[in-house]
């Protein structure tokens, strides 16, 4: 049985573990330079800067939902899904269903006016994954950002 919950300081390694995966299966795990000592402060500290949810399966940790509040000048109060990981072998059971729309709810009941995110144009199966809720797919806007250092 699939317990989808909100995620605890406990679980910063696990949570870890999931993003370098993601970045494997991004092929860019070179990029992924965030700890579980990181997430523990950045997360779970005075001011935590995200929210993230678990699925688990027997006690161990297979998915995340990792999200954050955002806000737009034009409409409001955004959840940001930054990553939905669902452990390769764990994957097409239905744990990300469950952590999407775990995720959504949050964001229905939080009062948020959208809940968004980016998905890579090859990443076909995530593509169809979000189709399912009738998702709108912008190719009109590029990604922008510089490294602070």
């Amino acid at each position: 049985m699939i317990t989808i919950r909100e995620a605890l300081a406990a679980d910063c390694q696990a949570i870890h573990e999931l993003i370098l995966e993601l970045a494997i299966y991004e092929k860019a795990p070179e990029k992924m330079v965030n700890t579980p000592e990181n997430l523990l402060r950045d997360g779970f500290g005075e001011v935590p800067l995200f929210t993230c949810f678990v699925a688990e399966l027997n006690h161990h940790i297979v998915g995340i939902s990792f999200c954050y509040t955002r806000y737009s000048t034009w409409i409001g109060k955004v959840l940001y899904l930054e990553d939905l990981i669902v452990t390769e072998p764990h994957r097409r059971i239905g744990i990300g269903k469950q952590l999407f729309e775990f995720t959504r709810q949050y964001a229905k009941q939080n009062h948020f006016v959208r809940l968004s995110w980016q998905v890579l144009d090859w990443n076909t199966p995530a593509i169809e994954f979000y189709k399912q809720w009738q998702a709108g797919l912008d190719a009109e806007w590029l990604n922008a950002w510089i490294d602070i250092k």
